[in-house]
């Protein structure tokens, strides 16, 4: 049975869809924007906006049982990979010595014209 995550500490959906899901020991979370959640603003610089987005992505992962250190995949989708640099010095802070795998894409375009949306996959601890 797939159990849907939801928490008041992560943005809201914008759509119809779950901030997450937990399905056979596996947490799926969906794309996070940079929204800063203490302001409830869109964040925009990209290493700042690195970060928000991880955040997020892991408050709903830490909703479906995991943690920091159970995320095992990341999908990145930029709208300029000339960000590329302080993306990826926000990430290394972020994660340190844990490194899952991952995936970085350049896209036309994202919701709420942000600059990031980071989507996780985590083992259940």
């Amino acid at each position: 049975m797939t159990k849907f995550i939801s928490t008041e500490k992560a943005p809201a959906a914008i759509g119809p869809y779950s901030q997450g899901t937990r399905k056979n020991g596996f947490i799926f979370s969906s794309g996070q924007l940079p929204i800063d959640m203490e302001t409830k603003e869109l964040v925009t610089d990209p290493a700042a906006a690195t970060t928000a987005s991880l955040n997020n992505v892991l408050t709903i992962v830490k909703a479906g049982g995991g943690s920091l250190e159970s995320i095992v995949k990341v999908n990145v989708f930029v709208k300029d990979i000339n960000d590329f640099d302080a993306i990826n010095g926000a990430y290394t802070a972020f994660f340190g010595e844990h490194k899952p795998a991952r995936s970085l894409v350049q896209v036309a375009a994202l919701p709420k014209d942000a600059v990031i949306e980071i989507e996780a996959i985590a083992g259940k601890d």
